[in-house]
């Protein structure tokens, strides 16, 4: 029997699983079909891809700036290039903008390495026995002497809520939805931006996935996020008339910067139901040695991927030194 079961392959679930493995057996399940949680990246065909998630990483704490200056120097990150446009009028500075040198989710398949993982495999019920935990899928059995969640916080605790304390139940946690689409575009002219952020009604951030310099092609790409307010608006119905969003998207897109809307085609649309947290937890993340169950996630400390980083980092030291009774 495995000594930890990790659920999630994001950047929590990545990190943590990456941090036990020297001392213990681990296994991660993921319900998605490759890795990378909210970081996954997209593949048009073997040379186009598109981070259709995660968009970067901009470290704020000296820890989190430290680890990537060392992925950096391994080559498995690297810095975006470019001019990066603010016209969202927040005035947030940001340092530098890194990305995964062959998608954003690079970081997380470095840090699974010689970890096992399974994919399409979604936990559905736990059930704690004397010792260990019993995990149900639809078509599968799995046992772990441990259980880790790293699901946005709403899929945490309807799936553990029988084994969680009521400080976590009733935490006030506010996840908010993100729609993505994917654009590819017969070429007029190479655009002279990598990313813009705007303060628009539907379009709140564009990226140029050309800019990234991760293949050559012909064609433009695009990465297109809605805005808080229209992805509320939508994220509930979109599955049912993805055509319509999508076209309704793709002309906003068009007549921002007079484009032949025939020129662009829609490769996907994509909705992030509990993208972000728009508030933060007084808490890093939560274990219980009691009965070994752990949970971390960017939603207890931020909205972002470092938060995801520095809660799995919170856990780990709380596995590895637990407090004394």
């Amino acid at each position: 029997m495995i000594d930890f079961c990790v659920l999630g392959s994001g950047l929590a679930g990545s990190t943590i699983a990456n941090l036990l493995k020297a001392n213990y057996s681990i296994q991660i399940i993921d319900k998605a079909k490759g890795i990378g949680g909210r970081a996954s990246t997209k593949k048009l065909n073997k040379l186009i891809k598109f981070d259709h998630g995660l968009q970067y990483f901009s470290p704020k704490s000296r820890i989190f700036k430290k680890f990537l200056k060392k992925m950096l120097k391994k080559k498995i990150l690297k810095i975006w290039e470019g001019k990066h446009l603010d016209f969202s009028l927040k005035n947030k500075l940001e340092s530098e903008k890194i990305i995964g040198i062959k998608g954003n989710n690079d970081l997380n398949k470095y840090l699974l390495k010689k970890i096992d993982v399974i994919n399409n495999q979604e936990i559905i019920k736990i059930i704690r026995k004397k010792n260990f935990w019993e995990l149900h899928s639809k078509n599968n059995l799995y046992y772990a002497r441990n259980l880790i969640i790293t699901f946005p916080y709403v899929q945490s605790k309807n799936l553990a809520k029988k084994y969680l304390p009521n400080k976590l139940l009733k935490l006030n946690v506010k996840m908010s939805p993100n729609i993505t689409l994917l654009l590819k575009e017969k070429r007029s002219t190479l655009a002279p931006f990598s990313s813009i952020k705007l303060n628009d009604d539907i379009i709140s951030w564009i990226s140029y996935e050309n800019s990234k310099n991760r293949f050559r092609s012909n064609e433009n790409y695009w990465t297109l996020q809605t805005s808080l307010k229209y992805s509320m608006k939508v994220i509930n119905k979109y599955k049912k008339k993805k055509s319509y969003y999508s076209n309704q998207i793709k002309r906003k897109f068009s007549n921002m910067f007079g484009l032949n809307n025939l020129n662009l085609k829609i490769f996907k649309l994509h909705g992030w139901k509990y993208s972000f947290s728009e508030n933060k937890t007084d808490l890093d993340c939560y274990w219980s040695s009691k009965i070994g169950l752990g949970i971390c996630g960017d939603w207890f400390l931020g909205a972002n991927a470092e938060s995801a980083w520095l809660s799995a980092n919170k856990l780990y030291s709380k596995i590895k030194n637990p407090p004394k009774v």
